[in-house]
């Protein structure tokens, strides 16, 4: 169990026996399973296996290898596996989570890598992200399946990635994404029932034990969110990893819902607007 109370993939425990081992352990439970300086690891028995890591050796060749004057931001960035990857790369990172006891982990351990004054972690939710201002890489990974607002998560996470967005979801299988490359009447519904259709299921209640885990999209839904909210797909490098750039289109793609989201964010009228 987390420290909220709900199930979720983490170490059982297992911290071995190095001088950081008595840390690791009063840190605990970890989702991340980081590799420290003194070769220590914070979840070696992690039931995911080497979790991050396996993903970011996916997701690195295709990220710059200096981002010396990038401003990053992480979003859900849990123990900060990937805020120290970037800062490791030159990145002046700012990495967000709502949970306290994630951020004291990453903290710790952004201290024992030496790159703590090149990650600002704020306790904040993705909602928040508009009062930030723009990034050079946005990571978003692992979070939009937990939110129960995901696509406006999606559309404030477009305001804030001026260039590059890694993205990932936990996605049902159902066959290969199907193009949608035209419009459908009312009287071919049905055509939404086919394999591959972009779909986002909705979970009433929990999924796998976590009653965050409120939506599960297909890849052809996440395809198609991303392309509406203004990105570009560059790649694909793996299972539910897409690496994304601002199409540059952007506004003329976003102004579908522009006014929407102004009205979101107080943009028309501002926070004092009278309601009627």
């Amino acid at each position: 169990m987390n420290p909220s109370g709900l199930k979720t993939l983490q170490s059982a425990g297992l911290v071995g026996t190095g001088p950081l081992a008595p840390a690791i352990a009063e840190l605990g439970p970890w989702f991340h399973n980081l590799h420290l300086p003194d070769g220590s690891q914070t979840a070696p028995d992690h039931p995911l296996g080497d979790f991050p890591k396996m993903k970011w050796d996916v997701l690195a060749p295709l990220l710059p290898a200096d981002l010396h004057g990038a401003r990053v931001l992480d979003i859900g960035c849990n123990a900060g596996f990937y805020s120290l990857e970037l800062a490791h790369r030159g990145a002046e990172v700012i990495a967000i989570d709502p949970d306290v006891h994630y951020l004291r982990q990453a903290r710790w351990a952004a201290e024992q890598w030496g790159v703590a004054d090149r990650i600002d972690y704020r306790e904040l939710q993705v909602y928040d992200i508009q009062l930030l201002g723009e990034f050079d890489v946005v990571v978003f990974m692992g979070v939009f399946y937990h939110l129960r607002y995901p696509v406006l998560a999606l559309d404030l996470v477009g305001e804030a990635a001026r260039d590059l967005l890694v993205f990932q979801s936990l996605t049902m299988r159902d066959g290969k994404p199907r193009s949608v490359a035209r419009e459908l009447d009312f009287d071919e519904l049905e055509e939404m029932n086919d394999r591959g259709w972009p779909k986002l299921a909705f979970v009433e209640h929990e999924l796998a034990g976590d009653q965050t885990n409120w939506w599960v999209p297909n890849d052809a839904c996440v395809e198609g969110l991303l392309h509406s909210a203004g990105f570009t797909i560059e790649a694909k490098p793996g299972h539910e990893l897409f690496v994304c750039r601002r199409a540059r289109e952007f506004r003329a793609i976003r102004s579908a819902f522009a006014d929407q989201l102004d009205a979101v964010l107080g943009r028309i009228c501002g926070p004092a607007r009278a309601l009627p």
